[in-house]
């Protein structure tokens, strides 16, 4: 069996390594462009170029180093045969509901105000919070998406959800399809976008959008930055329907220093961290699934090409 490691990283050995502690009897090749073909079985991608499906056409499978394939799909010869595997939390959704969850806190019970507080040296007690002035509302959910929204109804926060199918989750009001969203804007004041970047959800955190949320509303985008139209937060922002926002993803990362974001105090910017790839896990999921198909078994996670996740 022929594995083949895809991914800019200076040091791949970190990942080679591993893959090979997992899979002791596969032979691992890191990818070069200037490398002839290996008849690789399995690629483990990470934005590959679109020579490897060129050089590879016998591939089984191809697994990509993270939970998003947006920059995957999009390569114009991704072969529409192969099973295309995206990475099943491996640590992640834990670490993006500590993220959100963190922020949903500091905004609800107004930590900023405290923090500035200690600062004037002065102790002063702040209105208690009243969590069903906090309604939440979760876009995508996927397997990030319900730990998120699952994690926040946990601490008693009102939470809702919106995909293009319903789902049934504990604690949770669930809206679904078009024909729903407006319902579910209209009960949301701290918007969370979870959702996989497709042709149908670019630009769709639009001034429309942020317009139809409840009041001095507050957005948490830890999706993909394509889904936010820039200029339509800050108008939102200036006119005083969103009053906060915390952003992780942006369509140039790293954000370029003249972006205005940089100059908004209403803003909080992160550079993209809300959940990292934990090297181990990733390698243990992938190589289990490897070693299932080889054994002829079905896994989970095999994207649909045409609907982009």
């Amino acid at each position: 069996m022929k594995i083949l490691f895809v991914a800019a990283d200076p040091k791949p050995e970190r990942w080679t390594d591993l893959i090979r502690q997992h899979l002791p009897d596969a032979q691992i090749e890191v990818w070069r462009p200037d490398s002839p073909s290996c008849s690789a079985d399995y690629a483990i991608v990470w934005h590959p170029p679109a020579a490897l499906f060129d050089k590879e056409p016998q591939l089984k499978a191809i697994f990509n180093l993270g939970a998003g394939v947006d920059a995957l799909v999009r390569v114009p010869n991704l072969p529409s045969d192969v099973p295309v595997v995206r990475l099943e939390d491996a640590g992640m959704s834990v670490q993006m509901a500590e993220y959100v969850a963190y922020h949903v806190i500091g905004i609800s019970r107004d930590m900023d105000a405290y923090r500035e507080q200690q600062a004037a040296g002065q102790w002063k007690l702040r209105r208690p919070i009243e969590r069903s002035e906090w309604p939440i509302g979760v876009l995508g959910l996927g397997h990030i998406g319900q730990r998120v929204a699952r994690t926040l109804a946990a601490l008693e926060y009102p939470v809702s959800g919106w995909a293009r199918s319903s789902y049934a989750i504990e604690g949770v009001r669930s809206f679904a399809t078009e024909a729903e969203l407006d319902g579910f804007l209209g009960e949301t004041r701290v918007l969370i976008n979870t959702l996989p970047l497709t042709d149908s959800t670019r630009d769709l955190i639009d001034y429309s959008l942020l317009t139809r949320l409840r009041p001095n509303a507050v957005v948490i985008n830890v999706g993909r930055g394509e889904h936010l139209v820039d200029e339509d937060l800050c108008r939102a922002i200036d006119e005083g329907h969103v009053t906060r926002a915390v952003l992780d993803v942006f369509r140039e990362e790293p954000l370029p220093t003249t972006h205005p974001f940089w100059r908004m105090p209403q803003v909080t910017i992160t550079p993209h961290v809300s959940a990292r790839t934990l090297r181990e896990a990733t390698v243990a999921q992938i190589a289990g699934k490897i070693v299932s198909l080889e054994q002829g078994q079905a896994i989970s996670g095999v994207i649909d090409i045409q609907r982009g996740y």
